[in-house]
């Protein structure tokens, strides 16, 4: 099969903890080719189909020189057996428009993971939101607002809060706020632009300490382990890009309840692959964009999670095929 990766710049990539690294790897492993793009190499003119100009490669296994490019030509989108959504965020207006071209790809027959509708569907933060009724239990106490006098009242009730950006990753512009409320006014004030910009708001859980747990779901089946991202001392964030400490585990049974609960609904929305993030027993994320985390769990169990990635995409291609044929 041939699988299209859109993606970052290649140079960017840091393949010994990259998850896109990994997929490509597994991939030329099992026999398929691969080519990559950027957003930016998608296009689509009336009378055609969406085009892409990508560059086909293969993997060197050399650590720095770790890809060559074989050719680089224009070709349509719904030519690749698998297209694969893998450029991280921020979730811009410029994502938002390569998602739509994805989406025109498809109409035309492309396969596209994860599929483009249910990335804009699902913002990060907020695809939490719709299962605070489902499974209340779930979350924990969470305020999403400009507003600074709501934010004060909750900071009032629940004394401890974190409060961050709705656009944010890696950890980048979260703020904790104790009982002492210390600088909340000037934290509200820049989070939000004065009141300009919608942040997210939750009580602070301690169980932090014990990790920000990545786990992840493929065809709405968890992984068995998931990626516990310690804080480092003096810190609240337990993200890898801000010095947290992976360490991967076994799931709870609270984490497996959280993942059977809400993994066959986000997989029948057309969500492949996705990383939900638990602290304690709350879920406090839902990852579709770029989930990452495979080799760190992969290194640390022996438990190959980009292959295991590989062969459940393998098998919903041939499952489609054979259902489009009958």
């Amino acid at each position: 099969m041939n699988f299209l990766f859109v993606t970052d710049p290649l140079p960017s990539f840091k393949i010994s903890k990259d998850s896109t690294y990994a997929m490509m790897c597994a991939a030329q492993a099992r026999g398929h080719t691969i080519a990559v793009c950027q957003p930016e190499h998608l296009s689509w003119q009336s009378g055609s189909r969406v085009q892409v100009k990508a560059s086909a490669i293969h993997l060197t296994g050399h650590p720095t020189d770790w890809y060559q490019v074989d050719s680089t030509d224009c070709r349509f989108v719904c030519d690749f057996c698998a297209v694969l959504m893998r450029k991280d965020p921020p979730c811009d207006a410029a994502y938002a428009d390569a998602t739509h071209l994805l989406q025109q790809a498809e109409r035309e027959g492309a396969r596209v993971f994860n599929r483009p509708g249910a990335l804009r569907d699902h913002p990060e933060k907020l695809a939490i939101l719709e299962f605070a009724q489902l499974f209340p239990q779930f979350l924990g106490p969470t305020l999403v607002t400009r507003c600074a006098d709501d934010i004060r009242q909750f900071h009032h009730v629940h004394q401890d809060i974190i409060l961050k950006p709705l656009d944010g990753m890696g950890g980048r512009g979260i703020f904790r706020v104790p009982s002492d409320g210390l600088n909340l006014g000037s934290i509200v004030e820049t989070l939000t632009d004065y009141g300009a910009q919608t942040v997210m708001v939750q009580k602070f859980l301690p169980a932090i300490a014990h990790g920000d747990k990545r786990i992840l779901l493929i065809e709405g089946q968890a992984v068995p382990y998931c990626l516990a991202r310690i804080p480092q001392a003096g810190e609240v964030r337990g993200n890898l890009a801000a010095g947290g400490r992976g360490v991967a585990q076994p799931l709870s049974p609270s984490d497996l309840l959280i993942a059977n609960a809400l993994g066959p609904i986000l997989a029948r929305r057309g969500l492949f692959l996705v990383g939900l993030d638990v602290i304690g027993e709350h879920l406090t994320e839902i990852n579709v964009t770029s989930p990452t985390c495979f080799l760190e769990i992969s290194d640390q169990t022996g438990l190959d999670v980009a292959a295991l990635f590989v062969q459940a995409l393998e098998a919903k291609l041939v499952a489609s095929s054979t259902v489009s044929l009958q």
